[in-house]
């Protein structure tokens, strides 16, 4: 009879019989509805245990040691979760926070959960303050940078040259510093200061603002003589095609071709004689230069280059047959 008793009693604790006792391994089980009531005992020991940590009695290592189980049991039960789903049933693991007779989330730090009483031991408080604290200071920081983040194109600069100007403010800077170092180099050179400051040598592109505040388009760059000979080129190919006698069509050709030759060298003889003149310019406000110190070096030809590669090679022949 007392046997029965105790048997009764520990089935209604969840504790059960020696044969009737909980797997240690929830992968060891292999039955759904075994898992399920096993799940079932471990909810029902949480229960309690819960209930338990309230108590104000228990001492705080009592505490301690109930707020231990109950983590414990906890995993115990995500396991048994995880073997129900690998059996194909039900999926109770949800990605919900465990809130407290209070609505609020259990405090807790990598799956370590303190419940009831264990919010108030010493050194667990302390730890979520600093914690709180710490996330307090991380939100002030993000509030404040928050302002400098997803900012337009004109937060980097990008619409400064927009309204034009900036532009006429560099170029009245650029015609300052041009003076002031125009003086400079004269009062170093012991040259009079009384000559007139000649104005900034600019490129074609300084005077063509990229931004007109007319509305206008920039202007055009001129059609250069080399384009039009390969224009008149195509136009007299396209009439020839038309025309019957092939000893006509080739005529125009050549002469295209001749014209074309000839705009490179005079295009070119006026390159080198621009390339002059601002060497010589240069050349005035330095003495202790001359105008051919200030030109560009001339490279060599295709030809020069070929005849000295080919002696190259003729005498490393020489050398690898005959020796030194």
């Amino acid at each position: 009879m007392l046997y029965r008793f105790r048997e009764a009693q520990a089935a209604e604790l969840g504790l059960g019989t020696r044969a009737d006792r909980r797997p240690k391994m929830a992968s060891a089980c292999k039955s759904l509805r075994e898992c399920e009531r096993w799940r079932g005992e471990i909810l029902r020991e949480l229960s309690r245990k819960v209930s338990k940590i309230q108590d104000a009695g228990l001492t705080d290592y009592e505490v301690r040691d109930v707020n231990d189980e109950i983590n414990k049991l906890m995993r115990e039960k995500r396991h048994w979760e995880n073997q129900i789903i690998a059996l194909g049933g039900a999926n109770y693991r949800r990605n919900v926070a465990m809130l407290d007779d209070d609505g609020k989330e259990v405090p807790g730090t990598k799956g370590y959960k303190y419940f009831g009483r264990a919010k108030d031991l010493p050194g667990v408080r302390e730890l979520f303050q600093s914690k709180k604290k710490e996330e307090e200071e991380e939100n002030q920081a993000l509030a404040f940078y928050k302002k400098f983040m997803n900012q337009g194109p004109g937060y980097f600069g990008d619409l400064d040259e927009a309204d034009g100007k900036l532009l006429e403010y560099e170029h009245q800077a650029e015609e300052e510093e041009w003076r002031d170092e125009y003086t400079n180099i004269r009062e170093i050179l012991n040259l009079p200061l009384d000559d007139p400051i000649p104005k900034m040598p600019r490129g074609p592109s300084a005077h063509s603002s990229p931004l007109p505040s007319n509305g206008h388009s920039p202007p055009q760059p001129p059609v250069t003589s080399k384009r039009k000979a390969q224009e008149e080129d195509t136009e007299m190919d396209t009439v020839n095609v038309e025309s019957t006698a092939p000893e006509q069509a080739k005529r125009p050709r050549k002469v295209g071709a001749d014209g074309a030759a000839k705009s490179n060298v005079i295009q070119s003889n006026g390159d080198a004689d621009s390339i002059r003149a601002h060497a010589s310019a240069a050349a005035t406000y330095l003495g202790f230069l001359s105008p051919e110190d200030l030109m560009p070096p001339t490279l060599p030809t295709r030809e020069e280059l070929e005849g000295v590669l080919l002696a190259l090679r003729k005498q490393a022949l020489v050398e690898e047959y005959f020796g030194e």
